[in-house]
């Protein structure tokens, strides 16, 4: 007789939205990785996080799903002190950068989740108790056949809605415009959230030039903001 997979197992999707890629670290990436993760990456398992106890105070909670090599996470942590900021990713040299720039900022608002999104997102997260999403130039699987891999689904938006707080916000930034224009009619379609602007978004100012903007820029492809807002409960 078959056994079945233990219960916390079923939500694990068999298509994933990302290859893992570990790279190779330099040696300062490989250091502060070793001495720095114990302290600022978050374990992965299956009970809900306790934002009070991460981060030892009650600020908003924003969450960026795949930071890349996290100069954008950095910056905005410094920058705002005042704010509580969980940075999601899988590509562990860029782990081990973000983890030297909290230690060289000296940030504390700052926290690493090694680990796939989506099941941190499932297992890990509150409902309703995230104030920001920010997806900044997520792998845009420019092939027809594998668009089934975009982190923007159906159900994974459906997902992040149900962890967003009301009030709360989705900002989503692709240098690849049928992306972006597949993505602005999955938000638009979605019950709770409500299109800040009317279609794309203007530029958020305080949002930090991204690597992959900048490559996006040099091979002369537009950049495009949605941000989509969860109505206040009545």
């Amino acid at each position: 007789m078959d056994s079945k997979p233990p219960l916390e197992d079923s939500f694990y999707r068999k298509v994933q939205t990302f290859v893992l890629r570990k790279g190779r670290m330099t040696e300062g990436q490989q250091r502060d990785y070793e001495t720095l993760s114990g302290s600022w990456c978050l374990p992965f398992n299956n009970l809900p996080l306790n934002y009070n106890s991460v981060f030892d105070n009650t600020n908003e909670v924003t969450i960026e799903i795949g930071f890349g090599m996290g100069h954008a996470t950095a910056d905005l942590a410094e920058k705002n002190p005042d704010k509580n900021y969980l940075g999601l990713e899988v590509h562990t040299p860029g782990v081990g950068r973000l983890l030297g720039e909290i230690r060289k900022r000296q940030l504390h608002n700052l926290f690493i989740i090694e680990h796939d999104a989506l099941e941190v997102l499932q297992v890990m997260i509150p409902d309703n108790s995230v104030q920001a999403f920010h997806i900044f130039f997520p792998d845009p699987w420019p092939k027809k056949k594998h668009h089934k891999r975009r982190l923007m689904q159906r159900n994974n938006i459906d997902l992040i809605v149900k962890k967003l707080a009301p009030g709360g916000y989705l900002y989503f930034v692709t240098d690849w415009l049928e992306y972006a224009e597949s993505t602005l009619e999955l938000l638009e379609n979605t019950a709770n959230l409500k299109n800040k602007y009317q279609g794309f978004a203007e530029k958020q100012s305080w949002r930090p030039q991204t690597k992959f903007e900048r490559k996006g820029l040099e091979a002369e492809r537009p950049i495009t903001e949605l941000m989509f807002i969860k109505p206040l409960q009545d």
